[in-house]
């Protein structure tokens, strides 16, 4: 069973009802991940959930499939949460189906894999399985989200409240959930006594705007302004952001760097490519010096460098979280004296 993000919420329910092993992935890695967690809400009973990472999976195939078909600890059902990178699980998913007996939901996150790749094949023609592919939303379908989002929580937004969210969000939905939910709770909102939210109330909660938020810090980096990003780096800290979700918008550039690079072609023009990006509403007429400059940089093999980084840098928050803020500084600081360099070569 295959799905895409503009299917997804109708296709989810059926899902659930028929398949055993959820594969998100695409470039859109917060909206695999939202889709992963919309998942285990609709599941009967998740019970208890277990993590593991593709490169556990990877060391030790047979993990999966043990821990899918093991009883919890406490007697009850579990269901299974994999984040991973490219096909990192495909051994471990081909141990698991291949095996005999009833085993718990699995639903993996995979950065860095399509509805290409070998594991999304293993499972997209099988009726017991899902595979979801997200891409990176616009400002429209975010903000329809949003509002979505708000009707469920008895919250009711005009267009431009749900814009302004989503924007600040850094077109992350996870954010955007979190920030309706802080406005619904802010002004006592639920679907039995919906309430109208304004600016005065989205200010008072302290969303961040796009001024205020991440893309000041994604641009410095992906951008190669070394002189600029350290005051960022001491913004992020001063305003308490979290280093994940910087890290989220910083990937999420890049994936739209990606997209249109391939749009683009190995000879093509950015300035022409950009230009039909901005006609088909892909990106906004404001980024647009921005995500020249970052073209500049990582057009051609040096995406793929990019790419490789981040999901290393990925890796070492999830597993340091402690050591977040510095983890993210020092890794986003190399990332931008690359750019730097890559920029001065062409």
């Amino acid at each position: 069973m295959k799905a895409t993000q503009s299917n997804f919420a109708a296709t989810a329910p059926r899902a659930v009802a028929q398949c055993g092993v959820f594969f998100f992935c695409g470039p859109d890695e917060a909206g695999a991940a939202a889709a992963a967690q919309k998942i285990a809400s609709l599941l009967p009973d998740p019970g208890e959930r277990i993590e593991l990472s593709g490169a556990d999976l990877k060391r030790e195939p047979v993990l999966l499939g043990d821990e899918a078909r093991s009883r919890s600890l406490f007697g009850g059902n579990r269901h299974i949460y994999i984040r991973s990178s490219g096909d990192e699980a495909y051994d471990a998913v081909a141990n698991l189906i291949d095996g005999t007996g009833d085993a718990c939901p699995v639903l993996i996150v995979a950065t860095s894999a399509t509805d290409k790749s070998r594991t999304a094949k293993l499972l997209d023609k099988r009726g017991d399985a899902l595979v979801a592919m997200f891409y990176p939303p616009d400002l429209r379908s975010l903000t329809a989200s949003v509002r979505e989002i708000a009707d469920r929580a008895g919250l009711r937004l005009n267009g431009d409240i749900a814009g302004a969210i989503a924007r600040g969000a850094g077109m992350d939905v996870r954010l955007a959930r979190s920030e309706v939910e802080k406005l619904a709770l802010y002004l006592d909102a639920s679907p039995a006594a919906p309430k109208q939210a304004d600016a005065e109330a989205l200010l008072a909660i302290g969303a961040k705007t796009e001024e205020d938020g991440f893309m000041p810090i994604v641009n410095a980096a992906l951008s190669g302004d070394t002189s600029r990003l350290p005051g960022e780096l001491h913004r992020m800290r001063e305003l308490s952001l979290n280093p994940v979700g910087v890290l989220l918008a910083v990937e999420r550039r890049a994936a739209q760097l990606a997209q249109i690079s391939v749009r683009m072609g190995a000879g093509g023009s950015i300035a022409a490519a950009l230009e039909s990006e901005s006609a088909a509403r892909r990106i906004f007429w404001k980024d647009k010096g921005d995500i020249s400059r970052q073209m500049t940089a990582w057009h051609g093999p040096q995406m793929g460098r990019l790419v490789s980084r981040l999901v290393e840098l990925h890796r070492s928050l999830l597993a340091n979280s402690a050591s977040g803020e510095m983890l993210l500084a020092q890794g986003l600081t190399t990332i931008a004296r690359a750019a730097a360099a890559q920029s001065r070569r062409r």
